[in-house]
């Protein structure tokens, strides 16, 4: 087998797609940029994983665009950087996702619904999506760089345990929204009447589907490094751009429209305590009685209880107690 044969079969079986990689180029870029834009104006710093994983998806194209006017005599410098960078993109998604639900639950001052405890359910999933990252990134670093089969099957098999960390990690994530998102619908707590930001849309479009998404993008990853670089899903460039691209490309377009910045508003204020009943701006919180402002969908204050007179008060507190007793 002649060096240059060697060479395509180790990198692709298949000439990568200018048209196809330009298009997913512009999409992901545009992307980016509307993230960026949201987060600045919302100030939703948690969502930088997010961005940066638009990031890494757009450079991935870049890579393989520049590949495809290399067919057959690819290089290996724009290989990896497409390799890595498409992979692990969305474990940067979900980090920011899995921060949304610890913050959502603490606006609704829902902890109590939450199968883990508000203070350990973002170090744990955001800890196991770390895990993921890296145990991919080394994958597909030994994969990019593979001289030889052994090389290549050890790249696959450690981008394999990577990517079955993030599907058990998801798995258990939406497990855990699902239940949090079954106990609040059935005993909403009173803050949960007070939040006016459509927080209900947030779990069932953005969360689900995302979480949907992203679990069926991975589950594609997993059984194409199974299947072998000889494998059905190695054999052409329409699976990636089914199961992966174009999922991963809606998944930011899901958080475009709901986008947690428009949701998640006066969180710290609202819903902002620990177990230990301190709130996260470090003052001790309040007691379940305590007033709470309401905010519409732009961030505005609506209704604000240091301006609510004595009488007004007693009544709300009234209304916040029918509504734990299920009379609300």
């Amino acid at each position: 087998m002649s060096d240059q044969a060697k060479q395509k079969f180790k990198l692709y079986n298949y000439d990568p797609s200018l048209a196809g990689n330009v298009v997913f180029i512009v999409l992901f870029s545009l992307a980016t940029i509307g993230h960026g834009v949201l987060m600045i104006r919302h100030k939703t710093w948690y969502f930088i994983p997010f961005l940066i994983g638009c990031l890494f998806e757009s450079i991935g194209y870049i890579g393989r665009a520049i590949q495809a006017q290399e067919s057959p005599d690819w290089t290996t410098g724009p290989y990896i950087m497409q390799t890595l960078t498409i992979l692990l993109g969305p474990t940067l998604y979900a980090a920011s996702i899995y921060m949304v639900l610890g913050r959502l639950i603490r606006m609704l001052d829902a902890g109590q619904y939450s199968i883990v405890r508000p203070s350990w359910l973002t170090k744990i999933f955001v800890g196991g999506d770390v895990l993921s990252f890296l145990t991919q990134g080394a994958g597909g670093g030994i994969l990019a760089k593979a001289k030889t089969k052994s090389d290549q099957d050890l790249g696959q098999n450690i981008v394999l345990a990577g990517l079955g960390i993030q599907v058990v990690f998801f798995g258990l994530f939406i497990i855990t929204t699902i239940i949090f998102h079954v106990r609040i619908v059935r005993n909403p707590t009173p803050r949960s009447y007070s939040v006016t930001t459509p927080w209900r849309q947030l779990i069932v479009v953005a969360l689900y589907l995302a979480s949907v998404l992203i679990i069926i993008r991975s589950l594609f990853r997993l059984i194409e490094y199974a299947s072998g670089h000889d494998g059905v899903l190695m054999s052409s460039e329409v699976y990636l751009f089914v199961f992966d691209s174009v999922l991963m490309f809606l998944v930011a377009v899901v958080f475009l429209i709901y986008h947690p910045g428009r949701v998640l508003v006066g969180y710290k204020q609202v819903g902002g305590s620990s177990d230990d009943g301190t709130d996260i701006e470090g003052a001790r919180g309040s007691s379940n009685h305590a007033m709470v402002p309401v905010y519409n969908e732009s961030g505005r204050v609506v209704v604000d209880p240091s301006k609510v007179d004595r009488g007004d008060r007693r009544e709300r507190r009234q209304a916040e107690r029918d509504a734990r007793g299920g009379r609300y």
